[in-house]
């Protein structure tokens, strides 16, 4: 396959996923994001299931969460913060 300069890599890609989906890309990047999904079958995966979680995470209210839920995720989070070098 003959690589063009001006084609994204994987890794692009994944980083332009929430400004594709809110629509924030320019014209030239849009067009570039899109021509990388017509050669790659993984980027076309990877971009359906963020879309879906997305969906998903979009339902989600703290009603709907199971008792002690918030208080665990709280938890993790600051714990993942912590180890990070953020603050408590």
């Amino acid at each position: 396959m003959i690589v063009n300069p001006d084609d994204l890599s994987c890794k692009e890609l994944v980083e332009l996923v929430t400004d594709f989906f809110e629509d924030r890309l320019s014209p030239s990047v849009r067009a570039r994001f899109e021509m990388h999904l017509s050669y790659c079958a993984w980027c076309r995966v990877y971009l359906a299931q963020m879309r879906e979680t997305v969906q998903l995470a979009g339902r989600l209210s703290e009603e709907t969460l199971p008792k002690g839920s918030k208080e665990e995720l709280l938890r993790a989070f600051r714990d993942w913060k912590r180890e990070r070098g953020g603050e408590p």
